[in-house]
């Protein structure tokens, strides 16, 4: 019988810095940014870019804990 799967909890450091009159946020652990009008909307958006590259059958279930 197949053991079900446990979740995990995965730390991702990222950094943001303004450029012109957007904020970016770049995952230092994979080579996933994105961008946002604030500092939140662009932890949002790398957020979900990498739940998008995460996007596996083997790594769909980790919950990212983006600081």
């Amino acid at each position: 019988m197949k053991q079900p799967c446990q979740m995990q909890e995965t730390t991702l450091k990222s950094i943001v810095w303004q450029e012109g009159t957007y904020f970016v946020a770049q995952c230092l652990a994979v080579d996933v940014s994105s961008f946002g009008e604030t500092r939140d909307e662009a932890l949002h958006n790398l957020d979900e870019a990498l739940a998008l590259y995460f996007d596996d059958e083997s790594v769909r279930e980790l919950p990212l804990v983006i600081n």
